[in-house]
């Protein structure tokens, strides 16, 4: 098959699938409560799980490999159980298991037809690499290491490495440094291989911590403190059975990796705050195999911060302590709809200097309508419909226990509420209808969004909408009707506070295409976020790239905020691929600009391994 084949809306076929993949690694969580990969969580290399074998049957579609025992290994280790079709069509309306067996075909085909199978080498480097991590948990097989070769990075080239290895405590790893320095041999840490720069793929040695899963908690002391293998989704859930939360990045990723590289960012850093005010201490192996700890005074400074310079990794965390923050009984989401994003962003920063809500974010119409709709098809119409119809360009979505849900109500400003936004998810198949729009025409009189206040409005809605996971589930695939049908039920999926607490809202929005965030720090200024805002729109039509404004979420008591700007690519596009990295390039150069000029802008490529600096260092320096 060829490199080139242009991807269509309608990914019908094995390849098409495959080469489709977002390498989220969502797959390797289980985040609809469906179950993982039984293959996956036995053998742990990213190769047995769906992600894994999506990258080895495009590889192996387009002759890059050859069938190998590991390859044979890999393809029977699949069960065909179905469970990556609920993961992966909840996500991007995605049907792995025609690729499981796609695989399966393949492999069995080729050895009907008498194909060769070829073996690995095992040469002088591996063998040493075994003994310090065991026979089952290092590999040159290229069935293992080409998928471990690339990640959706727009700016990164495919890199095939010479070994994987997976080791499962701290002096294994320190162990395995001092091997590849005294070889010359180059390595790269791996969390879950979705890095924006791509820094998780490279030649010579990938060193994959997903094995080192410890959870300790000292709830007497309110912190937990986790290895480097330790996922979003897993520890925010461990910690909610406490009676706690973290501040968690995207589900699938690894929890320390997430600190060292950005520092945690959610809509509950309003609150929990960003970099060093999520951690308590941390350890590390540093570049001479040597173990450090952060807290010890004679380690490496890194609470200190250095403004626009690329820092070099310190080194390898291996394990970190986590704050615990409580949840409280009573809490509840809503979301808060406005015309402009100037009056939405005075809304956040009004709330954020009382200290009104948890979690704070400005969203757009194409992230509620992503993630409320099953199919990229629906998707489109709906945000159509918040736009032009509805006039609900911006949403804030806020988090908060009772008195500050109260307040907000009585500072004048109408929400959806927990039953509304039940009723808009659960009927969304019937916000396009006459009925439906012809309700809120009825309502609706000169004051914006008055229609919210009427008490009976909850009732009217439900009546024209008639939500049910039912009538859901009739947008999706019918084979998986059921399934999701069923998954709806579970009050969880509607809940604000939960899908707001495990980033479950921000999972789809790569559905239509992977996209590339451009992340800043900056004031909460209006003049100066709607300028930036129009600029980086400017620039994503100057190149031809499908853009929208991503999200913003206050921080540090109000004065300053975090900015997304999303720019969309088709990774197999290679005039896209161009396109994109020319608009990155001068989306870069502009903060830059903005950084020289008003000393207050803060670029996140330069944030890159400085994750664990205190933000006072970060956004006062």
């Amino acid at each position: 098959m060829q490199n080139n084949v242009n991807k269509p809306d309608n990914i019908s076929t094995p390849y098409e699938t495959a080469r489709n993949c977002r390498h989220y690694a969502m797959c390797k969580i289980d985040f609809l409560g469906s179950g993982i990969c039984d293959s996956g969580l036995e053998k742990h290399f990213v190769s047995f799980y769906p992600q894994g074998r999506m990258i080895l049957y495009e590889a192996l579609s387009e002759n890059k490999i050859s069938i190998t025992e590991k390859c044979i290994e890999i393809a029977d280790s699949c069960n065909l159980c179905g469970k990556c079709d609920y993961q992966c069509y909840f996500l991007n309306e995605m049907r792995p298991t025609k690729v499981m067996e796609a695989l399966k075909d393949h492999v069995a085909t080729y050895i009907k037809n008498g194909g060769k199978v070829k073996s690995a080498k095992e040469d002088r480097i591996l063998t040493e690499i075994k003994k310090i991590v065991g026979e089952n948990w290092a590999t040159n097989d290229e069935a293992i290491t080409i998928t471990y070769s690339h990640d959706l990075s727009p700016i990164s080239d495919p890199k095939i490495p010479d070994y994987v290895v997976m080791p499962n405590t701290k002096e294994e790893i320190a162990s395995l440094v001092k091997l590849f320095n005294k070889n010359k041999i180059t390595y790269t840490i791996r969390g879950n291989g979705q890095n924006l720069l791509g820094f998780a793929v490279n030649v010579g040695v990938i060193i994959d911590l997903n094995r080192i899963k410890t959870i300790e908690f000292d709830e007497k002391n309110w912190y937990v403190k986790i290895g480097p293998g330790v996922a979003a989704f897993d520890l925010q859930k461990q910690a909610q059975k406490r009676g706690y939360r973290i501040n968690a990045g995207e589900p699938a990723a690894l929890v320390c990796a997430n600190i060292m590289c950005s520092g945690i960012m959610s809509t509950f850093s309003t609150t929990y705050g960003i970099n060093a005010d999520n951690f308590i201490d941390a350890e590390f192996i540093d570049k001479d195999g040597s173990l450090f700890i952060l807290n010890d005074p004679s380690s490496p400074n890194l609470y200190s911060y250095k403004n626009l310079e690329h820092k070099n990794s310190p080194g390898i965390c291996v394990s970190a302590s986590i704050r615990l923050h409580p949840v409280i009984d009573d809490e509840r989401g809503i979301l808060v709809p406005f015309q402009t994003l100037t009056n939405a962003v005075d809304f956040i920063r009004d709330c954020a200097i009382r200290h009104i809500g948890l979690a704070l974010g400005i969203v757009g119409a194409e992230y509620i309508s992503t993630f409320l709709s099953p199919t990229k098809k629906s998707a489109s119409e709906i945000k159509n419909i918040f736009v032009d119809k509805l006039d609900i360009p911006y949403l804030v979505v806020v988090i908060g226990d009772k008195y500050a849900i109260r307040t907000i109500s009585e500072m004048g400003y109408p929400f959806f509420d927990q039953r509304l936004f039940n009723a808009l998810y659960m009927g969304l198949p019937s916000l396009k209808s006459a009925q439906w729009m012809d309700l809120i025409k009825e309502l609706s009189d000169d004051e914006p969004y008055s229609y919210l206040r009427l008490k009976s409005f909850a009732d009217l809605l439900e009546t024209a909408l008639s939500p049910s996971p039912a009538l859901y589930s009739q947008e999706v695939d019918p084979e998986l009707r059921p399934f999701f049908e069923k998954l709806f039920y579970k009050p969880e999926m509607t809940d604000l506070v939960w899908l707001n607490m495990y980033r479950i809202m921000s999972t789809r929005l790569g559905r239509k295409k992977p996209f590339l965030p451009v992340l800043i720090y900056l004031p909460i200024d209006n003049a100066l976020i709607n300028e930036l805002n129009n600029k980086f729109r400017l620039i994503a039509e100057k190149f031809n790239i499908d853009n929208d404004f991503g999200f913003i979420t206050p921080i540090d008591n109000g004065k300053r905020c975090i900015f997304e700007y999303d720019y969309f690519f088709d990774h197999n596009d290679p005039e896209e691929l161009r396109r994109i990295r020319l608009a990155a390039t001068e989306a870069n150069t502009l903060v830059d600009e903005y950084s020289v000029k008003t000393g207050t802008v803060k670029g996140h490529p330069y944030v890159l391994y400085q994750g664990f600096c205190r933000k006072e260092n970060l956004l006062y320096s």
